[in-house]
């Protein structure tokens, strides 16, 4: 499997490559912004191996030139596309009142047009049968609980989600499937960060054990679905 996952220097990314690095025959290109973290991850996952199986290509997939400069780069690594895994993420938590329009653009920039922009430039080289996974929160979900200072991530979410379900009609012909993974509250730096001291009820390693098995099997049972992923009632 040609396996693409974005966010991937540490969190759930890094979790879902080490998870999926354990099969030799995956060949994966892990994306983040960090050159150092996703150095660290190269070298734990290709040590235990006898071929290197995980590639990082540092980019912050902020920037508006994904077909120009990421994708060549993509192609060099693997011609055709089985998974991609749209993982990366930003999280604002700040009362609505003192929210920006930089706030607003930062997060839908990273939320959605990154993956709308990544999926674009690499429509040409999925393979038939392929899975997109676009992983979403509970907090973007339609009826579920919302949180306080959650409001602009939340609808970026949202539109992930809703976005998800329009590919999967668009792509029917080319036999691509895409779903969104509306993800509960995970124990992972970006969350601690935005909520000091709060613990959530599941580890990165479970939630990324969930995804990876999601990503290489769940487009035989769904598309063009937004499941919610949480231990807790909506």
């Amino acid at each position: 499997m040609n396996i693409i996952i974005t966010g991937a220097s540490n969190g759930i990314g890094s979790d879902i490559a080490r998870t999926l690095a354990l099969n030799p025959d995956n060949r994966i290109v892990g994306i983040a912004r960090s050159d150092e973290k996703l150095k660290v991850l190269s070298d734990e996952i290709n040590q235990n191996g006898d071929d290197e199986n995980f590639f990082a290509l540092p980019y912050d997939l902020g920037f508006p030139d994904i077909a120009e400069r990421l994708v060549p780069k993509i192609l060099t690594l693997m011609p055709t596309i089985d998974i991609l895994v749209n993982n990366a993420g930003l999280l604002i938590n700040k009362p609505f009142e003192l929210m920006t329009d930089m706030d607003f653009d930062e997060l839908f920039k990273v939320n959605v047009k990154a993956p709308f922009r990544l999926i674009s430039s690499l429509l040409l080289f999925f393979n038939r049968n392929a899975h997109i996974v676009n992983v979403s929160s509970m907090g973007g979900l339609q009826g579920s609980a919302k949180f306080a200072g959650l409001s602009l991530y939340s609808a970026s979410k949202g539109a992930l989600a809703v976005l998800s379900e329009c590919l999967a009609q668009e792509f029917v012909d080319r036999s691509i499937s895409v779903n969104a993974l509306a993800l509960g509250a995970v124990q992972t730096e970006m969350l601690n960060q935005a909520f000091p001291g709060y613990t959530a009820p599941l580890k990165s390693t479970e939630m990324a054990k969930f995804i990876a098995d999601f990503a290489l099997n769940g487009h035989k049972y769904f598309n063009g679905k937004i499941l919610p992923v949480s231990v807790s009632t909506p």
